[in-house]
């Protein structure tokens, strides 16, 4: 399995907007076939920041995904909403 962490700060007079195109992204997204999970939380300290945890049953799962329209339309959409880029890591269980 892997995780991957996904942050990114949003414009904080867009905040609402950028939840009603995240809700699409994570509804359709858990449909998929190799997903475990996907989750979008908010940090408590600054509501400007997201942070989706994703759990993918391979790498074959996260390619498959990364190719959905759902995935493509949430980027095209969701990248003007962003103050900069997201901050992407996988991560691999270990113990």
């Amino acid at each position: 399995m892997i995780t991957i962490v996904a942050e990114c700060n949003v414009k904080p007079d867009k905040t609402d907007d950028f939840l009603k195109i995240a809700r699409g992204l994570v509804e359709a997204s858990r449909s998929e076939e190799g997903n475990v999970s996907y989750d979008l939380y908010v940090d408590l300290k600054d509501p400007a920041k997201f942070t989706f945890i994703e759990n993918w049953k391979n790498r074959a799962a996260i390619d498959s995904h990364n190719a959905t329209p759902h995935f493509q339309d949430f980027g095209e959409r969701a990248g003007p909403l962003f103050t900069g880029p997201l901050d992407i890591a996988l991560y691999q269980k270990v113990i």
